[in-house]
Formats: structure tokens, C-alpha cells, sequence
């Protein structure tokens, strides 16, 4: 099948091997059981018509397979697959470029749509609603419209942050699929086949551990599995055990929850500096040394999930389960306090 990459930015040899990780149909792919059965009926029925699929957005935090989906979906509809990202594609005429080359029922994968600038997702609404491209070439008296049909394809969105969308781009996507967070039992299952595509041997407790290390998110899980196997392979005799694992994960500074030393910077920052909060993103971001949008999208989505911090009005804040894992001492005041921002309505700052 046709593959083309208009961005990339890994090196050949790790883009080998995330090709040689990534399943390459929905009954190799762990996870995600009822955006695989919904999309198993929405393909079915596509091929039975003899019709392109609908548009699909994938949406969810990073590292959830969201690129894998959407390459599985274009080999189970026979089709190639052409890839890019919003931040990629600079201007109207360059998606106008990708646009009339797709060649009939052809998926398009947009990686970080919420990206393209509303200049372009005016080009994607005819593109996607009728098929045309419209846009005017030109200015004042000499400007000319022009009308370009189409073939009938299907573009696959992805994102983090659906919310950002446009709401008449987001309205054109006739399947929203939301993406979940892996249980460590499925990403167990993740870390053993990607073990063995790997040639690695391991033991059952071994890719546990890595699972359960993996913040709910496969691509953490082959990361961790990939590391770990260095460790194996340079103190060991290669084969992938639970002592080799949890020494592993020891020497990364990666705790039996996942998190790591930014994490705990990011947690201990808001309990030391700031009297554990609120704080403002971007003062939180300027006093671990972090990037605002990386802690927002990497780190703080899990902290969320395992209630270690808040997100109020006023800023982020540090929850009772933060001061239990770090063994900090939680005053009766403050927990009176944390109790009010338990109970106010989450905002972004």
C-alpha cells in the first residue's frame, strides 16, 4: 500500500522500528475495543456501498494510537494513506496541493489538526463537505474564483485538544472517536507483543512492571520496553526480567506510578514554591524550567487523572494524594482548603 510521509521527525532507524511495533490491523491492535467495533460496522458498510468512508476525528491524550488508527483504518478499506500535520502545511495552495492529488476513497491523515490556521480549514469545508476546492486567487478587480473538483476521500483527524477545533470543522466529521487511557492489563499485552515483534525475551511480571509505569499510554510503554531492554541486553544476558525491570526503572527515576523526575519537580514546585497553590501555568512553567504547553499536554493530564492536582479558577493546585506519595505533611487547614477546590468548578487558566 502507498504510504506518504510529507513530515517526519524521526530518524530512519527508530521509524523502522515504530513501523515494526505499530499493528497493522484492528485484531492486532490491543485497546480501544469500542472505537474498534464501531469502526469495524462504519467500514463494513462503507465497502458494501462501494462508497469512501465518512471523515473520522480520533481525539484523546498524546500516545494513544491515534497514527495507528488511523493507518489501520486505510488498509482495512484498501486504500493508501496519505500523511501530514497542521503544523506542516504552511498555506492554502500547499493543502489545496495535497487536496487534488488524493486519488479516489484515499484517506488524508491530519496529525494536530487543531493546528491549521482558520485560513486552511476554510479550504477543508467544500474539501470535505462536497468534494471542491474553493478559493480566490487574487485581489480587488483582477481576483478570480477558483472551483476545483475533487475525488471522494476521507480525511482522519487527530488531536489533543478537540476543544480547539473550529466548531464547523469539528461538525464535518461524521465519526468522533474518543480515545481512552490503557488499563496496565492491556498495556501488559501491548509490551508482550511488541517484546516479541522486538526478538526480546521477557517475563510475564517484567512487562507488568513496565505496564503499570506507562501512564496509560502504549507509546510510553514501548519506550519504557525499549530502555529497559538496553538495560538487559548491557547487564544481563538480554532476556527482559523483573529484577533487570524494576533496576531499570530505578536508575530512570520512574516510580511504581509512572512518574518521573518532572513530574515530581512539577508536584514538589507547587507544594515548596508555592505553598501548594494555586499557581498560574505559566508561573508553574517558569519555576520548574518546563514549557507551559508541555506540562498542559504531557505531564499534567495524568497528574489530573490520579487526582494529584486541581485545576481551578485561580491555578493549579496540590491534592491530598500529591502530599500521600511525596510523604509530605497535609495541615488541617490545608485540607480544609484543598476540599473547596475539590468541590469549584475545573477551568483553565
Amino acid at each position: 500500500m502507498e504510504q506518504q510521509f510529507f513530515t517526519s521527525t524521526l530518524t530512519e532507524k527508530e521509524r523502522d522500528t515504530e513501523n515494526i511495533l505499530r499493528p497493522k490491523s484492528f485484531d492486532d491492535y490491543v485497546g480501544q475495543d469500542k472505537v474498534k467495533e464501531n469502526m469495524r460496522v462504519y467500514i463494513k458498510a462503507a465497502l458494501s456501498r462501494g462508497e469512501s468512508l465518512d471523515h473520522v476525528l480520533l481525539y484523546g491524550p498524546p500516545g494513544l494510537g491515534k497514527t495507528t488508527l488511523a493507518h489501520i483504518i486505510a488498509n482495512e478499506m484498501g486504500v493508501p494513506i496519505t500523511v501530514t500535520s497542521g503544523s506542516a502545511i504552511p498555506s492554502k495552495f500547499d493543502l489545496s496541493a495535497i487536496l487534488s492529488k488524493l486519488k479516489p476513497n484515499e484517506v488524508l491523515f491530519i496529525d494536530e489538526i487543531h493546528r491549521l490556521n482558520s485560513s486552511l480549514e476554510e479550504i477543508l469545508y467544500p474539501a470535505m463537505e462536497d468534494y471542491r476546492l474553493d478559493f480566490v486567487v487574487g485581489k480587488g478587480p483582477s481576483a478570480t474564483s477558483v472551483n476545483i473538483k475533487l475525488e471522494k476521500f476521507t480525511l482522519i483527524g487527530a488531536t489533543t485538544k478537540a476543544g480547539n477545533l473550529a466548531a464547523p470543522l469539528r461538525d464535518r466529521f461524521g465519526m468522533q472517536m474518543r480515545l481512552v487511557l490503557y488499563t496496565p492489563e492491556q498495556l501488559r499485552g501491548i509490551v508482550l507483543k511488541s517484546a516479541k515483534k522486538l526478538g526480546t525475551d521477557i517475563e510475564g511480571e517484567a512487562a507488568y512492571e513496565i505496564a503499570r509505569r506507562s501512564r496509560g499510554t502504549p507509546r510510553v510503554a514501548n519506550r519504557l520496553l525499549k530502555r529497559v531492554r538496553d538495560f538487559a541486553e548491557v547487564l544481563g544476558d538480554g532476556r527482559v526480567t523483573r529484577d533487570v525491570t524494576l533496576h531499570a526503572m530505578q536508575v530512570m527515576e520512574v516510580d511504581a506510578l509512572g512518574l518521573d523526575a518532572v513530574d515530581n519537580n512539577i508536584l514538589t514546585t507547587i507544594i515548596d514554591k508555592f505553598s501548594g497553590g494555586p499557581v498560574g501555568l505559566d508561573t508553574l512553567a517558569s519555576a520548574t524550567g518546563e514549557d507551559a504547553a508541555t506540562i498542559e499536554d504531557v505531564y499534567e493530564p495524568y497528574l489530573l487523572q490520579l487526582g494529584f492536582i486541581a485545576r481551578t479558577p485561580r491555578g493549579r493546585v496540590c491534592m491530598p494524594n500529591a502530599y500521600k506519595h511525596l510523604n509530605r505533611k497535609l495541615s488541617k487547614e490545608r485540607m480544609e482548603m484543598l476540599s473547596i477546590y475539590a468541590d469549584s468548578e475545573v477551568n483553565e487558566d
